[in-house]
């Protein structure tokens, strides 16, 4: 039987073609003005989530 896809999953992770499992920087939603400019600059960029990544492609069904 297929697995369904856990929609809280697939929201906070997106699988690159390579088979990657890439997440949003946290902390960005307020509260940004006082982090220094490199800080900022680092949330802009997705992070790569390598410690459950087997765990999260069993839940997004790949």
């Amino acid at each position: 039987m297929k697995l369904k896809t856990h929609k809280a999953v697939s929201k906070r992770f997106t699988i690159t073609k390579t088979g990657k499992v890439l997440k949003r920087a946290a902390g960005q939603d307020h509260f940004n003005s006082r982090d220094p400019g490199k800080i900022t600059r680092k949330k802009r960029r997705d992070k790569t989530f390598a410690s459950y990544s087997k765990a999260v492609k069993t839940l997004m069904g790949e």
